[in-house]
């Protein structure tokens, strides 16, 4: 997590097209909402939902991934996963 986290952090995945900033924010929106458990809401227009987004980063670092289709962003409660991850880069 802690290679994740640098490449959040360092431009690696902002840069990256079409969907870096994206992933950035949504990763920026998630939540630690169970131990093991994370969750965030993200626009795809990929079919399917986060296929380039799976090849390219979150394959790497999730061993699991549910997608469920949603309307409009949605805010889940729990602890930050950003700051998860940067106390884990202190």
């Amino acid at each position: 997590m802690k290679e994740f986290f640098q490449k959040l952090t360092d431009g690696t995945i902002e840069n990256q097209k079409p969907d870096g900033l994206e992933i950035l924010n949504s990763m920026k929106r998630a939540k630690i909402t169970e131990p093991g458990v994370i969750q965030w809401s993200e626009m795809c227009f990929c079919s399917p939902p986060l296929k380039h987004e799976r090849q390219t980063v979150y394959d790497k670092y999730f061993s699991f991934i549910k997608i469920n289709s949603i309307e409009d962003y949605v805010e889940f409660n729990g602890e930050s996963f950003f700051e998860y991850l940067k106390k884990l880069d202190e």
